[in-house]
């Protein structure tokens, strides 16, 4: 699969070619890194996260979890071998000032911070900060993702 380096759409039609994405871009992550996943309800955003999830487990030799949405309970955590992976989900947050008790930017090299609907997210001036926008194409046949702040590439 041939993968676009930084500000170009990537071809998620596909789950096959979601899950690609999430086993390629794993190589890059040392820890300490941001993604924030932005896009409407259904594009694809928990399914690559599952997929990024389950690559690190299986690269350790650990069994894949199952994966779901942490819409409710607001963050799910994943743990291997060299890594947390906290996995937020904010839909459900309206202000701001809920954001702060989350303790999204606790500062652990060895965490990996998943962030699903982070609009409400001020000042992030995170050196390892990677944002990921799935969008919708052709009237809802087609998924893209566009990768944009992805120092790690360079």
């Amino acid at each position: 699969m041939h993968t676009a380096i930084k500000d170009s759409k990537i071809d998620i039609t596909s789950e096959k070619s979601t899950r690609e994405l999430a086993k390629k871009l794993t190589s890059y992550f040392r820890g300490g890194e941001y993604v924030f996943l932005y896009g409407e309800m259904g594009v694809g955003k928990t399914t690559f996260v599952k997929y990024f999830i389950n690559k690190f487990q299986t690269d350790e030799k650990l069994k894949p979890t199952e994966v779901t949405s942490p819409t409710f309970n607001l963050l799910n955590e994943y743990e291997t071998n060299n890594f947390i992976i906290k996995h937020y989900d904010l839909f459900r947050i309206k202000n701001s000032s809920e954001i702060k008790n989350l303790d999204i930017f606790e500062r652990n090299e060895k965490i990996i911070t998943l962030i699903e609907w982070p609009q409400l997210i001020k000042n992030t001036n995170k050196a390892k900060k990677i944002d990921l926008l799935f969008t919708y194409e052709n009237e809802l046949k087609n998924r893209t993702v566009q990768i944009k702040g992805l120092n790690l590439f360079q």
